[in-house]
């Protein structure tokens, strides 16, 4: 419990420290928020009221004050873009992008782990060659590469998903999974290979201690002697770094969800960087930022589950 509070504790110092740095980077950007606002409409003297009625005038201490206080009490400010409250907007978006970060999630681990199982026990044979090569490619290829080829083979060549598009659960759960498959994969791939040789890594460690030996004289089938015992013990880590790619997943998302047109929260921090609004950026840092450090956290407790011998004290 002692570890748990120091470790909200710090996430919550982190948080405050992204949140003073995200605000002043977004003040410091070109550009002139009021300005965006009017639009055509604005000459400078309905512009200067503006920045007047928005508090733009202030000094960024009392912006920043206000900005916070707002954001502990559940208002996060109005979108300049879509004219929408902040909180509704990330609600809706956080759900689109949870979904292709855990199917991305669940793609990458299903694929790595018999790829890295497979690569240790078969070791400088094919297999082994053939898994570290595609873990190489999947390491070595850009996301947005992964993307057009997803694209280009599974919707245009074969026709069988769509390669644009979000479609809620609630209105269609299956077609919203044929929407986020594509995108979950091009994000997976290339954490599938991390995975991988992960996988392999640890395995390969595993297996050259004593207790995998005296398994394997004890009359224990190959099978259970992979699967149960040097599996089990090299599980761990590879959850470690999946737990901590959760947090990475979420700030690679930007290329991919507008690469398919795909409106979750790296769309909507896109959108926010292209036209400038600044309420709607600072919100989607934060929030990405919140995410990767509950990962993180959430990770560590689980260490202790998979690996009783971790001790906190």
């Amino acid at each position: 419990m002692r570890y748990l509070l120091n470790r909200i504790a710090l996430l919550a110092l982190t948080l405050l420290l992204i949140s003073i740095v995200t605000f002043i980077l977004t003040n410091i950007l070109p550009g002139n928020v009021a300005t965006m606002i009017m639009g055509t409409r604005g000459n400078p003297v309905s512009i200067a009221a503006l920045e007047q009625e928005l508090g733009l005038n202030d000094p960024l201490v009392v912006q920043y004050g206000r900005w916070i206080g707002g954001m502990l009490q559940g208002d996060w400010g109005t979108s300049l873009r879509f004219k929408e409250p902040i909180g509704s907007l990330l609600g809706q978006k956080m759900a689109a992008s949870g979904m292709i970060v855990v199917l991305s999630l669940i793609i990458a681990i299903l694929s790595a782990i018999p790829l890295g199982v497979i690569a240790a026990v078969k070791q400088n044979r094919w297999p082994d060659t053939v898994s570290s090569g595609v873990a190489l490619a999947g390491i070595s290829l850009p996301d947005f590469f992964w993307g057009i080829v997803l694209i280009l083979l599974f919707s245009r060549t074969l026709g069988w998903l769509p390669s644009s598009g979000f479609v809620s659960p609630a209105d269609d759960f299956w077609l919203s999974i044929k929407h986020a498959l594509l995108p979950a994969i091009a994000l997976g791939l290339s954490l599938m290979a991390h995975l991988a040789r992960m996988t392999r890594s640890a395995m390969l460690e595993v297996m050259s201690q004593d207790f995998i030996r005296v398994c394997r004289a004890k009359g224990l089938s190959e099978g259970s002697v992979i699967l149960r015992h040097a599996l089990q013990n090299a599980i761990a880590p590879v959850v470690t770094v999946a737990g901590l790619q959760l947090g990475y997943l979420f700030g690679s998302i930007i290329v991919v969800e507008s690469l398919f047109n795909y409106t979750g929260m790296g769309w909507l921090t896109y959108q926010g960087l292209l036209n400038r609004d600044v309420p709607l950026i600072q919100a989607t840092v934060f929030i990405i930022a919140a995410v990767f450090m509950l990962s993180n956290l959430i990770v560590d407790l689980i260490y202790t589950v998979l690996d009783p011998r971790i001790s906190f004290d």
